[in-house]
C-alpha cells in the first residue's frame, strides 16, 4: 500500500457485501489479521470522501476481480472504534479471482456449504441469512439541501 493510498483511507470506517449468483455465494479466504485462513465476504475500508457504496465496488473488483452492483443494506457492525456496513450486492460481471495479496483464493461456495463451514466466520454467516431473507434498507430518495446525503430506509409500503 502507497503512503498516498494510506493517508486517503478512513480506517474507521468500511464496508463488505454479499453476493449470490446460482445458489452460491463469492468468498476469499483472508490472508492476514484476526480473519486469517478465513473465508469472509469481500469488502475493505472506505476513502476519504467516498460514498460506502463506491468503497464497495471499488473494493469487490480489486480483491476479486468481480464487478458488482450495491443493493440493500444488510447490517452495520458498530463498535467503540468503528462501523462497518454491509450490503447485499448484485453481480454484474467479472471471473472471480484472488488479488495474490489480501485473500489467497475467491471461490463461489454453494450457500449451504457457506452456512455449515468451520472457517466461515459468524458475521459472514449472518450476513449471507439475512441476504437470502430478501431483507434489508434501501436506498431511499428523499428531499435534502446536503449534496452526497444518502439515506437507507425500510421499505414503506402504501395501503
Amino acid at each position: 500500500m502507497t503512503e498516498e493510498e494510506i493517508q486517503s483511507t478512513n480506517w474507521s470506517q468500511s464496508v463488505a457485501g454479499v453476493c449470490i449468483k446460482d445458489g452460491k455465494v463469492l468468498l476469499g479466504r483472508h490472508t492476514y489479521g484476526a480473519g486469517k485462513g478465513k473465508l469472509i465476504i469481500p469488502g475493505g475500508y472506505v476513502k476519504f470522501g467516498e460514498l460506502p457504496q463506491e468503497a464497495l465496488i471499488r473494493e469487490y473488483l480489486e480483491e476479486t476481480g468481480v464487478t458488482v452492483r450495491a443493493g440493500k443494506l444488510l447490517g452495520v457492525r458498530f463498535n467503540l472504534k468503528d462501523w462497518y456496513a454491509v450490503f447485499n450486492v448484485e453481480y454484474v460481471s467479472g471471473e472471480a479471482r484472488s488479488d495474490g495479496d489480501e485473500n489467497s483464493e475467491v471461490i463461489w461456495k454453494p450457500v449451504e456449504e457457506a452456512l455449515s463451514d468451520e472457517t466461515v466466520p459468524g458475521l459472514t454467516k449472518k450476513m449471507i441469512e439475512c441476504a437470502l431473507s430478501g431483507g434489508g434498507l434501501k436506498e431511499t430518495p428523499y428531499y435534502t439541501t446536503k449534496e452526497g446525503n444518502v439515506l437507507f430506509a425500510c421499505e414503506v409500503i402504501d395501503g
